[in-house]
């Protein structure tokens, strides 16, 4: 198994074989509170897009930001403390970020794409090893799709460990994700659209046992996040 790690749209768009997409902080992590409440999941990369299918379905939800913050006119931010507080059963999610959802669907040379998260870390690894692919791209996608992020890098460091068996001690992570500079917005009384939950509620390593992974395009042209129990 040949295991290289890309960043950003750009390494998104180069990506192949079984493709894992990381943003730790936080669309990926909300993607899996929000899996874990039941709601069906359509990321998309372009605002409008968005806009346009909440247009369309009047009862399916908007999530998302752009630099973070809240949009305007929809239902929630990108804070997974808000999404696992709703009633999410059964409702349609369109989540869209400036980071994470745009390289997932950016991805268009791999085999199968993966959300790639902490909270999902292990189930990311088994699922990996039972297919056993001979190429796995793990894409980076950092701030703002622009710029390495330390809890990216840390994920990232986690799964190339764990999938090539090395032993990697996870013990000192919170503190060291605690200590990234994307972490200073949920102790920021200023920062509403993040609240601090957050950070416990991504930072809590390996507390799914369930993988996302985006499924073919439906009739139209819409491609779901599949919740697989591994």
């Amino acid at each position: 198994m040949h295991v290289e790690v890309l960043d950003f749209v750009d390494g998104a768009r180069a990506a192949r074989g079984l493709t894992v997409v990381i943003d730790v902080f936080r669309a990926f992590s909300t993607a899996c509170y929000a899996a874990e409440g039941g709601a069906r999941l359509i990321p998309v990369a372009d605002l409008e897009v968005a806009r346009a299918l909440g247009a369309r379905h009047p009862d399916w939800l908007l999530a998302g930001e752009r630099g973070g913050r809240d949009l305007p006119g929809f239902h929630f931010g990108n804070s997974p403390a808000r999404i696992r507080a709703a009633a999410l059963a059964g409702r349609t999610l369109v989540h869209t970020t400036h980071a994470g959802t745009q390289g997932l669907t950016q991805a268009d040379g791999a085999d199968e794409v993966l959300t790639g998260s902490l909270v999902n870390a292990a189930a990311i690894v088994r699922y990996i090893r039972a297919r056993a692919p001979s190429q796995v791209s793990i894409v980076r996608m950092g701030h703002q799709a622009r710029e390495r992020a330390d809890e990216d890098d840390l994920c990232a460091e986690i799964l190339v460990a764990r999938l090539a068996g090395r032993a990697y001690d996870t013990g000192g992570i919170v503190a060291r994700l605690r200590a990234t500079p994307a972490a200073e917005k949920f102790f920021d009384p200023a920062a509403s659209w993040a609240p601090e939950e957050d950070f416990a509620l991504c930072a809590s390593l390996d507390r799914f046992d369930f993988v996302l992974r985006l499924g073919p395009p439906d009739g139209e042209g819409l491609r779901s996040l599949e919740r697989i129990a591994v």
